[in-house]
Formats: structure tokens, C-alpha cells, sequence
């Protein structure tokens, strides 16, 4: 997914079955065929997800990213209305336009910057990743559709220089969440792909009447 993440892959699913320390990866380039997992998402190289978070989990000079998790790495009794998770990557180098954005269900994962852990008793549950590399100035979009939901914001570096002109994303970092309607959103954006695909993202708050 470009020099943010993974290398010629725009689109990258993974699924890791209960009890299982792999999983079967579905990838953009190979679209039809679901792979087995190259090693245990326990490990901190040799898998794709391990690749797509080298810069999350540890420092990268021109990589900056904002995670949320509604269960967060060492941050005990967290209160939220939200079970999302996921991460906002983004490339600060000058003249490059990369970002990536996945989305998870691992509880506790990952850890920025003190380096890869799968929590071990994640192992016994069944989780899915999914990996969307994205231009940098997609990213207001994507943060218009997270405020809704209000995920816990457990660690931002992501320079206001890099996101001047996107209000939303500002709201998402600071934790703003919406008081006056609309409470449902629709957002849409595309892959970072030579043939893009459209993702549309589907969203509504906690205070909508469509919620349940």
C-alpha cells in the first residue's frame, strides 16, 4: 500500500478464525483467492498486518497516525459509547498525498510506538482487519463518519499543518462529538489504486432515531 504501508496492495482483508494464531488474507491484487496467512498475527513481521503497522508501532519520521479503540493499549476503564477501532496513517513527506486507514475488532491493539504485541488472549477469539490505503486529503472524510460514533481517541501525532482545512478531522481529534442533527452520515471515498475502488461509509450517532 505505497511507501505509508503496504507495497503495491490497495485493499487487504484479513480474517483470524477463533483459536487460530493465523488467518486467510484477501487481497486487492489477488482478489479471487483467499491466502493463508504468511505467519501468527502474533508475530511482529512476516504477515501483511504486520507490514501495514511498522510505522504505528514504532517511529517513522515521516509517519504520523491517529488510533482509537474503545479498548485501549494500557488505558484501563475507559468509558465509551462506541466498540469502534481502527487507525488513520498518514505519510508527512513533502510532495507525497498517502494515507491508509484500517479498521479492526482487536481489543488493546496496537500499541503505538513501543512496538508489535498481539495480546495473547486475543488468540482464542475470531478478529478481522481491513486495510485501505487512501489519499491524505481523503482523511476529513473519514473523520466526518467516525465523530458520529465517537471512538476513544488514545493517541495522535498527526500535525494540524497536515489537516488544516479539515474540520472533521479536527472534531475527531479533540474528541468533539455531534450535539445538533443529522446524526447518520454518509461519506465516500476511493482506494489510492491506478483504478480506484469507491468505499462508501455508512454512519449514525448514538442520539439517532435509528439507533438500536
Amino acid at each position: 500500500m505505497h511507501n505509508v504501508v503496504m507495497q503495491d496492495t490497495y485493499r487487504a482483508i484479513l480474517y483470524k478464525g477463533p483459536a487460530q494464531d493465523t488467518g486467510k488474507l484477501l487481497a486487492s491484487d489477488s482478489p479471487n483467492d483467499w491466502a493463508n496467512g504468511a505467519a501468527a498475527v502474533t508475530q511482529n513481521n512476516g504477515h501483511s498486518f504486520a507490514v501495514a503497522l511498522t510505522n504505528v508501532v514504532g517511529p517513522h519520521a515521516n509517519v504520523k497516525f491517529l488510533a482509537y479503540n474503545n479498548v485501549p493499549p494500557a488505558v484501563p476503564n475507559v468509558k465509551t459509547k462506541s466498540n469502534s477501532k481502527g487507525v488513520i496513517i498518514i505519510s508527512t513527506a513533502q510532495g507525497e498525498n498517502d494515507g491508509a486507514w484500517i479498521v479492526h475488532t482487536v481489543p488493546g491493539f496496537p500499541a503505538a510506538k513501543t512496538g508489535y504485541s498481539w495480546p495473547a488472549s486475543e488468540i482464542a477469539k475470531g478478529h478481522l482487519l481491513i486495510c485501505m490505503t487512501i489519499a491524505e486529503t481523503q482523511i476529513n472524510a473519514v473523520a466526518a463518519s467516525l465523530i458520529q460514533i465517537e471512538p476513544f481517541v488514545y493517541y495522535n501525532d498527526i500535525p494540524e499543518t497536515e489537516t488544516a482545512g479539515m474540520p472533521d478531522f479536527k472534531k475527531l481529534a479533540e474528541g468533539q462529538i455531534p450535539v445538533s442533527p443529522p446524526f447518520t452520515t454518509r461519506r465516500s471515498i476511493k482506494t489510492a489504486a491506478p483504478a480506484p475502488v469507491d468505499i462508501h461509509i455508512y454512519s449514525k450517532s448514538a442520539k439517532s432515531k435509528y439507533g438500536g
